[in-house]
């Protein structure tokens, strides 16, 4: 047998990344990129859109399906999935009058990547009754 390294398949650049905080500090231009993601969904109707989309059907949503569920109009519905663009959560494409969006999985993965806890490691107080 050799010790040959074999490449992990599956993994994007932007997955790998980003390790979780709990093992290395962000660096200056992560922690800008990333705090512009959680801002954008800070929000709850932008979470909502962002969850809309997700869970429509074939994993991409009209915009014309995305108004109904909210008591605000389209033009802000419109000015709300232009922020989750800008921070690179969804992306987008006009067909004709309407224009389409889908979630953009490495961003999806390179939040949860920074999140991830490691198993195992309960820090001290949590789970203690008061």
């Amino acid at each position: 047998m050799s010790n040959l390294e074999l490449p992990v398949l599956g993994q994007d650049e932007a997955m790998v990344c980003c390790s979780p905080m709990v093992r290395e500090p962000l660096g200056e231009e992560a922690a800008v990129d990333l705090a512009k993601m959680f801002k954008a969904l800070a929000d709850p109707v932008r979470l909502r859109l962002l969850s809309l989309i997700a869970s429509h059907e074939g994993g991409e949503a009209c915009v014309c399906d995305l108004t109904g569920p909210f008591d605000v109009s389209q033009p802000t519905i419109s000015h709300h999935l232009k922020v989750l663009r800008e921070a690179g959560l969804v992306g987008s494409e006009r067909r004709g009058t309407w224009v389409y969006y889908w979630v953009l999985p490495a961003a999806l993965a390179r939040l949860s990547s920074l999140l991830e806890a490691p198993a195992g490691v309960v820090p001290a107080g949590v789970g203690a009754s008061r």
